[in-house]
C-alpha cells in the first residue's frame, strides 16, 4: 500500500521545520519503500552475504535525519534515500578494500550486517567513480544511473523522482550505460561519442 503522498510531504515539512514527531511518524509510511530500494541493492551481491537490508535502512534513515535538505516530496525523499545508501554501501567498500591494503593494521572483526562480497568492493567503488566522472558531464544522466543502479528504482519511479518523462529517463539510462561501459574499459572516446 501506498502512503498518502500528501501525508508524507506534511511530515517532510515538519521534519525540516524541527519537528522532532515528525520523523518518527514517517518512517513507518516510508519504510516499505526504503526496504524495496535496499532489497534490490542486496539482490547484487553473492547469494551467501550477510548484509542485512534492515541495517542498510538504518543507516541511511540516520543519515538522512541529520541532513539539512529542503524535501519537495515523498519521491524526492526516496530517491535521496537511494543516493545515501549508494553512499553507505560506496564508503564500506572502500573502507573494506583499504583494511586489504593494510590499512590501520588493527585487526577488527568485520561487522555481520554490513558485509559486501569482494568480489563486488571493487566493482562498487569503479562504478561509484565512473558516476562521478559523468556527473561533471552530465549530471542528470549519471543521476539516472545511479537511481537504477544503485537503487534498483524502474524507470518510472526514476522519472517520478526526477520530475521527467519515462522516455527521457530511458535515453539517459541508455547514454550513461554506455558511457559507464566505456569508461570503465578504459577506452578514452568522449561522452559525445557515447550518443
Amino acid at each position: 500500500m501506498t502512503p498518502n503522498n500528501g501525508e508524507v510531504t506534511q511530515l517532510l515539512h515538519q521534519m525540516r521545520a524541527g519537528d522532532p514527531k515528525a520523523a518518527d511518524h514517517l518512517l513507518p509510511l516510508v519504510y516499505d519503500e526504503l526496504h524495496k530500494v535496499a532489497r534490490r541493492y542486496m539482490r547484487r551481491e553473492r547469494a551467501d552475504h550477510t548484509l542485512q537490508a534492515t541495517a542498510l535502512i538504518n543507516e541511511a534513515y540516520l543519515k538522512l535525519m541529520h541532513d539539512d535538505v529542503d524535501w519537495s516530496s515523498r519521491a524526492h525523499f526516496i530517491g535521496v534515500a537511494a543516493n545515501v545508501m549508494r553512499r553507505v554501501l560506496v564508503d564500506y567498500a572502500r573502507a573494506h578494500k583499504a583494511e586489504h591494503r593494510g590499512g590501520a593494521m588493527q585487526k577488527v572483526e568485520l561487522r555481520d550486517d554490513l558485509a559486501i562480497s569482494r568480489e563486488r568492493l571493487e566493482e562498487v567503488a569503479e562504478v561509484d567513480e565512473g558516476l562521478k566522472a559523468l556527473a561533471k558531464v552530465s549530471p542528470r544522466q549519471a543521476r539516472v544511473m545511479e537511481l537504477r543502479y544503485f537503487g534498483g528504482l524502474s524507470i518510472e519511479e526514476i522519472a517520478s523522482v526526477l520530475g521527467i518523462a519515462p522516455r527521457s529517463v530511458k535515453r539517459d539510462f541508455q547514454f550513461a550505460r554506455l558511457w559507464l561501459f566505456k569508461e570503465l574499459r578504459g577506452d578514452s572516446a568522449s561522452p559525445a561519442d557515447a550518443k
